[in-house]
């Protein structure tokens, strides 16, 4: 086999390889080897009817990284995938497509609604899971989960009645988030809270029993003013103590309504007099339920005003009703004022719409293992990458508030109660909580709610593998794989998600106790680390989002720059813990990578034939320590430093010093370094076997690295170059240390690595000043230019012997070793000694005067420019600070651009 084509092909390279690795079982773990040397990490299930975004390109990559490179340790690794049934999103788009017939689910009827869901599912799900082969997900895609799988579904319903029986679930009228566009009830998780533009209306209510008289009341939301039934004042309040018990007059519909005492009214907000309306606000329904007060709600699920709110409100839209109310108000001469008002205000998540306060039947969940969960992370037991998360996660379990479980929805797992017909709900001896339901299920009704979808995820990392009696290969990988080894997530959903799963994984993995040793913490924990992503943003600092259209599609990115230069693009530029800027530029750096590592090894190819490369040890069998120099030794160095510098990067979770780290190496250490180097060492039969071998060697361990972020290109090197066999793969060769490669050098003869180093990086650092001197006076291409070389006595025999590499890559014609100072020459002072350019014969002494000194005059007038804007007090107290800070940065890289030119000149005289 060889290396033919001038450039990479991944269109060609990665479903070969993808296929081969796929049907050869190479992504299987082994349930039955136990939990020694096992690693396991369960995927974030995507949205079944999902599509791959670029963040699911980010979250993915990482956690194959930490797959593949387990697989390289020859751990027993499993990567479960899977999707999730996205409750709310899933209801939606099929309603969606039934509202273009005129139809709603209730038309339908819940069966037939349901086998429309399964069919439009099986249609546009799974999409996503292709997707992520085409990255290079190495996935066991035979052991795929979805939420609503029998074994899957059989668990949810399982936890649901074990934590009702433990006396965990209630159900109750609450105060919940009700969204009124998905038309369900929602977690505090998910409501989004932004700031926003809104209006105080300042308004005032006569005193039934005292003509004349009014109270002022101060409201954002004069559309519930039907809802009222009482105002409420703080006690110590001495401006209403006369009014306490006697009534306000609600203007619309009207009515008396008490005037009551409450603590919880703030004195100091608006008026300190509150209009009190338990059916539409939290604070107002405890006061109600303190003070007996009667809830009246006058919204419909949907947000539009019902019969109890009267004319002319019935049906108005909830925001069309609040102008209308205030205009009423207006016209009453109620209204006292109107002032701009900024608050913040709860949108839901999904919908993205102002949620409503709202009294409704639900079921709630007192969260299980609090404290073991708060000891899990404070103690060390779950580890969270960046740390600083911890204090986020402490915070939510130490202020948490029970979970409303319960989603009016039909698409999801159906909630397992069921209530005696005829018979009042809210009684509990009137409910049958059971996996089976009732013997005699014609005299009872089932919950006709839906489970929150994350009331069945947080039990994704023991369900999917066959908690609590799937078959018996499922449960077996639960006994080997579980705890898993890490998750990978975004920050976002550490509410959500993130905690819930650890809570679930404390109260469900083991017998049930009401407190659990920090030993049997540690068996229950759903995994040891979690890694939380930045998030994705344009150059502009913008989140990436379809509207925007600054949101490019992975398949497009992968299709035009491989899938190795996508994944190697975005770990290079995901610094943990922080946003990511990404701009298509990144990708095409990753691909251009690529290029370069596959026209590396093309020209090793062309430099001589390949010996036995089939492994590490044929490899450095054929290196001869005698004729290594210190180039090569250095490489070696380099090498092994490097191997040692990306384990330590992989187990940190640092992904962006990983991909630097190489980048560095390979790019820089090697092709621009040794492989320019050893050119001359190719021409000489004497080393020239042995130089092959070290470029040999350092390609194989590269690639080794490398493997966990570019799979495909790895691969398809490792076979041409010779490394591995037909039937193997890359993964199936174990990582060996960097010790243990130093090691097995030094069983060869081969030592003095990092002194060699040491005064190679002595000598790079020199040829690097030369040129920039050179490039000083526009000679950088010039090879005929004579330097005189006053030493460094430490690095004579350096010089000596690296003086071909020395004048080749600095582009030196002439090097003249001097013992006294030259006068009158441009210098650079460098470890191995200072450098002086003769520029006679080299330049035009006087044109190079007279166009440094036309380029200072320029210079000059540019910084009068910019000192006269900065010394103007009108420009820099109205310009916008980001058109100040910049001419002040103008200002300064000019005048370090003049320092840099007089400098120059100097050099010239």
């Amino acid at each position: 086999m060889a290396i033919e084509s001038k450039a990479y092909q991944p269109e060609i390279v990665e479903k070969r390889w993808y296929d081969q690795w796929n049907q050869s079982g190479s992504f299987k773990g082994n349930p039955e080897a136990g939990e020694k040397d096992s690693y396991s990490i369960v995927i974030p299930p995507p949205n079944v009817t999902g599509m791959l975004t670029m963040g699911h390109v980010l979250n993915n990559t990482i956690q194959d990284v930490l797959v593949r490179n387990a697989r390289q340790q020859g751990m027993n690794t499993m990567w479960l995938p899977g999707t999730d049934h996205a409750g709310i999103a899933t209801q939606t788009r099929v309603e969606k497509e039934l509202r273009k017939e005129g139809k709603t689910r209730h038309d339908l009827g819940r069966e037939k609604f349901l086998d429309l869901a399964v069919k439009w599912r099986d249609k546009h799900g799974g999409i996503i899971l292709k997707q992520l082969q085409s990255l290079g997900a190495s996935c066991e895609w035979e052991r795929t989960v979805h939420t609503l799988d029998d074994d899957y579904s059989h668990a949810v319903l399982k936890a649901f009645v074990d934590l009702f029986d433990r006396g965990y679930l209630y159900r109750g009228k609450r105060m919940v988030n009700w969204c009124p566009v998905s038309l369900t009830a929602l977690s505090d998780e998910e409501v989004i809270m932004k700031p926003q533009k809104g209006i105080l209306y300042k308004m005032k209510y006569r005193i039934a029993e005292d003509p004349g008289a009014f109270i002022e009341i101060s409201t954002t939301r004069p559309e519930t003013i039907m809802g009222d039934t009482a105002v409420a004042v703080h006690p110590d309040d001495p401006r209403y103590q006369k009014w306490i018990g006697k009534h306000a007059v609600r203007p619309f519909p009207e009515a008396k309504i008490p005037i009551i005492a409450d603590s919880a009214v703030e004195k100091d907000f608006g008026t300190g007099a509150l209009k009190v309306t338990p059916a539409h606000d939290k604070l107002d329904f405890e006061i109600g339920e303190r003070n007996y007060l009667e809830v009246i709600d006058v919204f419909n699920p949907d947000g539009t005003l019902n019969e109890l709110a009267g004319e002319p409100f019935v049906g108005l839209e909830r925001f069309e009703a609040r102008k209308v109310a205030a205009n009423k108000l207006e016209e009453l001469g109620l209204l006292i004022e109107k002032e701009d008002y900024d608050n913040n205000v709860g949108f839901s998540e999904r919908a993205d719409v102002p949620i409503e306060p709202r009294l409704s039947e639900q079921w709630f969940l007192k969260y299980p293992k609090v404290e073991e969960a708060k000891k899990a992370v404070r103690d060390g037991m779950i580890k969270f990458y960046p740390e600083r998360w911890e204090k986020t996660y402490l915070h939510w379990l130490e202020n948490i508030q029970d979970w409303c479980v319960s989603r009016q929805l039909w698409w999801g797992h159906r909630i397992p109660v069921w209530y005696r017909k005829g018979e009042d709900r809210s009684l509990p001896e009137n409910w049958h909580v059971s996996l089976e339901g009732p013997e005699d299920p014609e005299n009872w009704d089932q919950d006709e709610d839906v489970l929150d979808t994350w009331a069945s995820s947080w039990l994704w990392p023991f369900a999917t593998m066959g908690w609590p009696n799937g078959d018996e290969e499922k449960r077996q990988g639960l006994h080997t794989f579980y705890p898993t080894s890490a998750l990978v997530t975004g920050p976002d959903i550490i509410f959500f998600w993130v905690a819930r799963m650890i809570m679930a994984g404390l109260e469900f993995m083991g017998p049930e106790k009401k407190e659990l040793t920090d030993d049997e913490i540690r068996e229950r924990i759903p995994f040891h680390h979690v890694y939380f992503t930045g998030i994705i943003r344009d150059k502009q600092g913008r989140k990436m989002s379809k509207s925007l259209g600054n949101s490019p599609d992975p398949l497009d990115l992968i299709a035009k720059y491989g899938a190795d230069g996508l994944r190697f693009s975005i770990l290079n530029v995901a610094p943990i813990g922080q946003d990511i800027r990404f701009s298509e530029e990144n990708v095409e750096q990753g691909r251009n990578f690529c290029n370069k590592i596959w026209n590396a090894c093309r020209f090793r190819q062309m430099s001589g034939e390949f010996e036995d490369n089939t492994s590490l040890q044929s490899i450095l069998s054929r290196i001869t320590p005698g004729d290594l120099d210190d180039v090569d030794k250095a490489m070696l160095s380099r090498t092994l430093q490097t191997i040692a510098e990306v384990k330590e990067a992989v187990d940190t979770y640092q992904f962006t010093v990983i991909t630097h780290k190489l980048y560095a190496f390979f790019w820089t250490d090697f092709c621009d370094w040794y492989v320019e180097a050893s050119k001359t060492k190719l021409k000489d039969e004497t080393t020239k076997a042995t130089c092959l071998a070290v470029q040999d060697f350092v390609i194989r361990q590269f690639l080794m690295m490398l493997h966990p972020v570019c799979p495909f290109i790895t691969e398809e090197l490792w076979h041409l170059m010779g490394y591995g066999s037909e039937n193997s793969f890359i993964h199936d060769v174990q990582v060996i240390t960097a010790k243990e490669v130093q090691e097995a050098l030094e069983r060869l003869g081969v030592d003095k690595l990092e002194s060699a180093e040491q005064s190679i990086q002595a000598l790079r650092e020199s040829i690097t000043s030369v040129r920039a001197l050179k490039a000083e006076f526009n000679l950088s291409s010039n090879k005929s230019v004579r330097f005189l070389l006053q030493e460094n006595k430490d690095f004579s025999e350096l010089i000596s012997e690296q003086s071909d590499n020395l004048k080749n890559l600095s582009g030196i014609g002439t090097l003249d070793i001097v013992s006294d100072t030259p006068e009158n020459m441009p210098v650079t002072v460098t470890p191995v000694g200072s450098f002086y350019l003769d520029l006679r014969g080299a330049i035009d002494v006087d044109k190079e005067r007279a166009r440094i000194e036309k380029e200072v005059q320029k210079l000059q007038g540019i910084i009068k420019g910019i000192e006269g804007k900065l010394n103007n007090e009108g420009f820099v107290a109205n310009a916008p600070a980001s058109v100040v800070e910049g001419a002040k940065k103008q200002l300064e890289e000019n005048q370090g651009k003049l320092g840099q030119l007089n400098a120059m000149l100097s050099k010239l005289e």
